[in-house]
């Protein structure tokens, strides 16, 4: 850069040099500043005199190039309204590409009406920069309908909107596209192979995920450090952690990502002591952790109860100078209060330096459900309906603390308030994969095209199960109704669906793999810890928490989650 400066300062000491000569040379200039001073290189375009689209440009993708910025945002807004230079293709797309970074969707979609404008909607370039605005802003249905306009469909699009699909949960869309792009001829390469391992990581589809591990493998498809990543984050979110951490440990070279992976991969299935221990190799190795791995810390020391662990690990944290996210205080908060030590939690929580988000309350709130504490639970509550008026969930909870103590009329008041504000209860839903397609449950849904066969199973099952002993626990039941209509509903519950439905169509030795998007309530959880022992399954439940493992009657969390 200080090369740079001299000639810099020697060209603005010649004020007679022609301006094409200025002109030409200050733009030599810029385009080795915007690589290493993007600020620098923003003065110097304003010091040329006509200033091309070349420049513009190139000053765009500098900014790019660091942290997240809307400067390409205001240059394109400059470069419309001075109607010179003309935007180029490439000008499109490095807006295009900053306005799906930030994200900014409104910025973007007037920058789509001027590519149509202009002229250059059937540029391969700029479709698919503007399909993979749409998608990285998961506007999934934007972008199909730019992806099925598109004459030429190359790899970058296949992947983008695979990618895309991915990104909003929608999977059997997204494996359904790859199967289109398969037949049409189009070779995946890594990008498109990390976008659907992702979307079988999601969904919890192992198999699909098996095969797609030995489709890189048959077809030499490079498998970089994106790729064993992301086959990592499968193996560990498809509850096959042994498999991850074989593809983990076959990866010649880890970062951080990798490391991150196979950390928070150990946490979410309850093995806190192989998750300290991989973190403990990682400094071993030298290899900076990020905030990602100490989250995957904090959340093993949460599920495995250790608290002591987990304040030593957190202080190392604040002295190494990382400052914490929101997310690593919900941990540290999680922690505290799955050991049942709600006082210093709160107290925790009161002197947090930033202000809590309602993930904390709720989190409090939960852990004061837990410990019969009503009086603290209500100001909790209180606190999180002022942070969050109109969110289902909350109002959940609070019935659940009012249920949970048979205040049948606080609980009564809580659903009402709900209903004045035309507030929606999010239902559970589970999923499960079934030769190669994801099937979905919804509590209390039998739209499901074998709904019949499955209701034969819960029939059996709910029998065999209360034959040996089972109570049913109705204080997950959040309804004042009688015990009859409490169990009959939490037959009705999604994974009890979906695990039927694998009881229909698999037998043993075939695993059941479950994804619920809820935590399992604890009548659940007894309930599939009988039918693994009574029908000799081994049954895997991904709630929104961690991982299930369920087999002889005896759960892998055993009964801590």
């Amino acid at each position: 850069m200080r090369v740079l400066d001299q000639i810099h300062a020697h060209i603005l000491t010649r004020p007679h040099l022609p301006l094409s000569t200025l002109s030409f040379t200050l733009s030599k200039i810029l385009c080795f500043a915007a690589y290493r001073n993007i600020r620098y290189a923003k003065t110097l375009l304003s010091q040329i005199p006509h200033p091309t689209i070349f420049s513009y440009n190139t000053v765009m993708r500098g900014f790019l190039l660091q942290s997240p910025s809307p400067e390409p945002i205001f240059m394109f807004r400059k470069l419309v309204r001075k109607k010179f230079p003309t935007s180029n293709t490439f000008t499109l797309a490095f807006v295009l590409k900053c306005c799906s970074i930030l994200p900014a969707f409104e910025e973007g979609k007037q920058v789509h009406k001027h590519v149509i404008a202009s002229g250059l909607g059937e540029n391969l370039f700029v479709q698919t920069s503007l399909l993979n605005f749409y998608t990285k802003c998961e506007e999934v249905e934007l972008g199909r309908k730019v992806f099925d306009e598109m004459t030429e469909k190359n790899v970058v699009a296949w992947s983008a909107m695979i990618g895309g699909y991915a990104r909003v949960g929608m999977v059997n869309e997204a494996l359904e596209l790859f199967r289109e792009m398969q037949k049409g001829g189009v070779e995946p390469d890594e990008v498109t192979m990390v976008s659907v391992i992702s979307a079988c990581a999601m969904s919890g589809a192992l198999d699909l995920g098996k095969w797609l591990h030995m489709f890189i493998d048959k077809k030499g498809i490079k498998n970089d450090l994106e790729v064993s990543t992301a086959l990592v984050n499968m193996y560990a979110k498809c509850g096959c952690i042994e498999k991850a951490y074989e593809v983990f440990q076959s990866m010649p070279i880890k970062d951080a990502k990798a490391w991150s992976s196979m950390v928070v991969g150990f946490a979410i299935h309850g093995l806190a002591k192989e998750a300290l221990h991989t973190f403990a190799k990682m400094e071993k190795a030298k290899v900076e952790p990020n905030h990602v791995t100490l989250l995957g810390v904090l959340l093993a020391c949460a599920h495995g109860g250790l608290v002591a662990e987990g304040k030593k690990y957190w202080s190392s944290m604040i002295e190494c100078g990382m400052e914490p996210s929101m997310e690593h205080y919900g941990c540290l908060v999680d922690l505290f209060c799955r050991a049942n030590q709600i006082d210093e939690a709160y107290e925790f929580v009161k002197t947090m330096p930033i202000s809590p988000n309602p993930v904390i309350w709720r989190t409090l709130l939960v852990g004061c459900k837990k410990n019969n504490l009503l009086e603290k639970g209500e100001i909790v509550a209180e606190q999180l309906l002022e942070l969050e008026p109109l969110n289902a969930e909350n109002y959940v909870l609070i019935s659940s603390l009012y249920a949970s103590r048979s205040d049948w009329v606080k609980m009564s008041a809580v659903r009402r308030q709900m209903n004045e504000r035309g507030i929606k209860v999010i239902p559970g839903c589970s999923s499960i994969e079934i030769n190669g397609h994801v099937h979905e449950f919804v509590m209390g849904n039998w739209s499901h095209s074998e709904a019949e066969g499955i209701k034969g199973i819960i029939s059996e099952v709910s029998e065999r199960v209360e034959g040996v002993g089972h109570e049913s626990l109705i204080g997950s039941v959040l309804h004042n109704v009688g015990d009859g209509e409490k169990q009959d509903a939490l037959w009705e519950h999604s994974e009890r669906l979906a695990i039927a439905y694998g009881l229909l169509k698999t037998k043993s030795p075939v695993v059941i793999r479950v994804v619920k998007n809820l935590r399992v309530c604890l009548d659940c959880h007894e309930v599939t810890k009988t039918i693994s022992k009574l029908y000799d399954r081994e049954i895997i439940v991904r709630d929104r928490i961690r991982f299930h493992k369920f087999v002889n009657g005896v759960c892998s969390c055993q009964d801590f989650w």
